[in-house]
């Protein structure tokens, strides 16, 4: 069974998933390994018996389980970090605590397309996407044990993808991260003091300055963060405060899907189609939080490499200006 650890030092929590891989020459540089051909990618239609049994599909027609003719598709993940099955078994060690590594590992299939990127789908199949998203937290959120879920998504080998077959991945959690916990914190002392949701403000600053636009729609708008870490970072953020993305509606899940199109082929044009990650960060689903925490998405392109400077103070280097990103990925034609 994996194990969850704490740093005592900073409080961070480390999975330790001996299962995942194992001795040194794991960890050994390989040379880039060819594509995976659509009969052996486990992800294809007619290859459902590759995966693990699905835990839910979207077929456009009734049909059995675990077989083709499915638009969306999640099955368990075949090498996951952490074991649905057991107890936490919270326990200290001294000066340490750890705990099972209890928690749910998830893929979501977004196409059958083995060639089809997220950004090449139409809206109407990346809102496919977000139900199945929403579908997922719902039923895992009835769980006690799991005190946060995230969606996030792995473009290309650099970015950590192991397959190209376009998939997103869910991992549901029995603590909140760390990189949660403060976003929270600074959402609860901003609220306190001035009884306003911080993205709230961000909002309607952005919108007024005009700089950081990416894209708008009459329910989200994509803003390039004042102070990025990385260069063309984007988030997404619904226009109007919502603390859970799982309590979308279909008329606010349209509009996201084509905000997500939209920003995705933006850039793909722009940076030719670069390796990238995407994080959705909404409220821990045991928490009251959502008065003052907004949920979000945040997309990453991997243009640069966190080095010894970023991991040894937490700034990061950016060489280009959060205006100048938003400027090239808004000006672009479609």
């Amino acid at each position: 069974m994996p194990d969850l650890r704490r740093d005592p030092v900073v409080g961070r929590w480390v999975i330790i998933s001996t299962d995942r891989s194992g001795r040194p020459h794991d960890f050994t540089q390989l040379l880039p390994s060819r594509p995976i051909s659509t009969a052996l990618c486990p992800f294809c239609p007619g290859q459902e018996r590759l995966t693990p049994k699905e835990i839910m599909a979207y077929r456009p027609q009734p049909s059995e389980a675990n077989a083709p003719n499915w638009s969306v598709r999640v099955v368990p993940n075949k090498f996951p970090a952490l074991q649905v099955e057991g107890e936490l078994g919270r326990e200290g060690l001294g000066l340490y605590d750890r705990m099972n590594g209890i928690g749910a590992h998830e893929v979501i299939i977004e196409t059958p397309g083995h060639k089809d990127g997220l950004g090449d789908l139409p809206a109407q199949k990346i809102e496919d996407v977000l139900w199945a998203y929403r579908d997922r937290i719902l039923d895992l959120k009835k769980d006690p044990r799991f005190r946060y879920i995230l969606i996030f998504k792995n473009h290309g080998a650099s970015a950590g993808a192991t397959l190209e077959h376009s998939h997103s991945q869910l991992i549901a959690l029995p603590i909140i991260p760390t990189s949660v916990s403060g976003e929270i914190e600074g959402c609860r002392a901003h609220y306190q003091q001035k009884e306003r949701c911080i993205y709230c403000d961000i909002i309607r600053q952005d919108l007024t300055d005009g700089d950081r636009i990416v894209a708008e729609n009459p329910e989200f708008v994509c803003v390039t963060p004042f102070a990025p870490r990385f260069p063309f970072e984007m988030w997404v953020l619904p226009k109007q405060h919502a603390g859970y993305f799982e309590e979308g509606q279909k008329g606010q899940f349209e509009f996201l899907a084509s905000m997500l199109s939209e920003v995705l082929r933006r850039m793909d044009k722009v940076l030719a189609r670069p390796p990238y990650n995407f994080v959705l960060h909404s409220s821990p689903p045991h928490e009251h939080t959502g008065d003052f925490y907004h949920w979000h998405l945040e997309i990453i392109p991997k243009l640069t490499q966190v080095a010894g400077f970023e991991w040894g103070t937490g700034f990061y280097i950016n060489p280009v200006s959060p205006e100048e990103s938003a400027k090239f990925l808004r000006d672009t034609r479609l």
